[in-house]
């Protein structure tokens, strides 16, 4: 099984970049799922119904989102209704949405959770650990489920990490989201679980982590705010995690994407 997980989209940029060349990639790769964090599409915060659309109708099969899950109301009246959407699992019961689902395709059942972290996060959230464990305790990877796939989304590296290891070789693949910046650390785990810490964003990289530079740079040296942030709006470098997997959802290739203009590019080979 072939999987292709896109980082955070940004702004108009990132998600222009991701809808033109998805469909070529999903040829190029050969690839049998698709997952797209988006929720930062919509001018850096959130996701609207349009935006999920327009995702969808590249072949992409699955939406993940994070903490600016919730920014564009709109998206709240189909996050109960379209199991293609996931929030973060660990938000409250209450909260609209769903932080896990298992999809059919090509006679395969994948499932796929999505988590946020809690340091320099929100702390008031569910513990992403015994969230997932009470996730796993339904599902058996490779005898209920084909694979699992679960996107990560969080500030800090250590706590990505952790994860990792802490569900080496219970599920397919964990990769982070958040940080905006790929890592060089695509590794398959001791168990067999494809890692990477974070598979960087979909966005403009002239940019400070996708906004434009002028308000970041000068908040970090005046301490003060003079306007909003807004997406960079130069051409986008596409980045994500490539990942093959055997009959039993254990990870035998793992691979980053890069493609446009401000990092090396990168592309496997199939």
């Amino acid at each position: 099984m072939r999987i292709l997980f896109l980082g955070d989209l940004m702004g108009r940029s990132g998600r222009d970049a991701a809808i033109a060349k998805l469909p070529d990639l999903k040829r190029q790769l050969k690839l049998d799922f698709i997952i797209v964090n988006a929720e930062n599409a919509a001018s850096g915060f959130g996701m609207t119904s349009k935006i999920c659309n327009q995702v969808f109708d590249t072949g992409a099969h699955v939406i993940t989102g994070g903490n600016h899950s919730f920014d564009q109301k709109e998206v709240l009246s189909i996050l109960d209704s379209d199991k293609r959407i996931l929030r973060p699992a660990n938000y409250p019961q209450q909260t609209p949405g769903r932080g896990y689902h298992v999809y059919e395709v090509a006679m395969r059942k994948i499932l796929v959770i999505n988590l946020m972290g809690r340091v320099f996060m929100h702390p008031v959230l569910d513990c992403p650990f015994e969230t997932v464990d009470t996730i796993l305790s339904k599902y058996r990877l490779g005898k209920t489920v084909d694979a699992i796939v679960v996107d990560f989304h969080g500030e800090a590296t250590s706590e990505k990490m952790a994860m990792g290891h802490y569900l080496d070789g219970r599920v397919s693949m964990v990769v982070g989201t958040h940080s905006h910046v790929p890592t060089a650390d695509t590794m398959i785990l001791n168990k067999g679980t494809a890692y990477q810490t974070d598979a960087g964003m979909c966005g403009d990289y002239d940019s400070v982590i996708g906004m434009t530079k002028e308000e970041p740079v000068s908040r970090f040296v005046t301490k003060m705010n003079r306007e909003r942030f807004s997406p960079a709006q130069g051409e986008a470098t596409l980045c994500g995690t490539y990942v093959e997997l055997d009959r039993k959802g254990i990870a035998h290739r793992i691979e980053p994407v890069r493609i446009g203009p401000r990092l090396l590019p990168h592309i496997p080979k199939v």
